[in-house]
């Protein structure tokens, strides 16, 4: 199966969990639209080696089939930081015990990650603006950074998704390769713009559909 393919299939079973996501409040409007989840989705996906892709796939498909939904506890983990007294109090023996290697693997795979966005933030300012604010530091009940996103994302993947993953960072970070501008730069082409120096170039209020 090639990238692509593994990609399609990978945002499908996402799509299908994060539908199902059950929200404080109901039904999110985000939930209704796949397809701004399809490009962001894509996006952080094409930047990953297929060996992280496959072995991502695994760990949705093993989880569809034990009734678990991944995104549901992507978003209660979340709540560790932007909300932990108010909800994630309530929902933290929910989830499943995270192994001592799994935390240092998110910490080290955090820490390069991080070091990229400051990067991106450094280069293209005005873009970098208009998305989440980098550190966990600036969460709020109503805000979370990329870090803390980040974080609840990787405590749902597989040790060995998580193993794979910290590798091809690596090996990226070797290679003087920024794996946030390669999703970045993915995302601002689906909405129309020809490079990240023309979307940075373009305020929101020049633009009015800024990613």
């Amino acid at each position: 199966m090639g990238k692509e393919a593994l990609i399609a299939k990978i945002i499908d079973l996402e799509w299908n969990m994060f539908h199902e996501v059950s929200n404080i409040g109901g039904k999110a409007s985000c939930q209704e639209d796949p397809v701004t989840f399809r490009i962001m989705r894509y996006s952080q996906a094409v930047s990953w080696a297929e060996d992280v892709l496959e072995s991502y796939l695994t760990d949705l498909s093993e989880a569809q089939k034990n009734k678990r939904n991944l995104l549901t506890e992507k978003y209660a983990r979340m709540m560790k930081s932007t909300s932990p007294l108010v909800y994630y109090n309530r929902i933290e023996h929910l989830l499943p015990a995270l192994e001592p290697e799994t935390l240092h693997l998110i910490d080290s795979i955090v820490k390069i990650v991080l070091e990229w966005e400051e990067e991106l933030s450094a280069k293209y300012p005005n873009l970098v603006k208009r998305g989440r604010p980098i550190h966990s530091t600036e969460d709020s009940q109503f805000i979370t950074s990329v870090e803390t996103y980040l974080r609840g994302e990787l405590a749902t993947y597989s040790l060995k998704t998580l193993k794979l993953y910290y590798k091809n960072v690596l090996k990226q970070k070797s290679e003087n390769i920024n794996g946030s501008e390669i999703t970045l730069n993915s995302m601002v082409k689906q909405y129309g713009y020809s490079s990240l120096t023309e979307a940075n170039r373009r305020s929101p209020e020049e633009s009015g559909d800024g990613p």
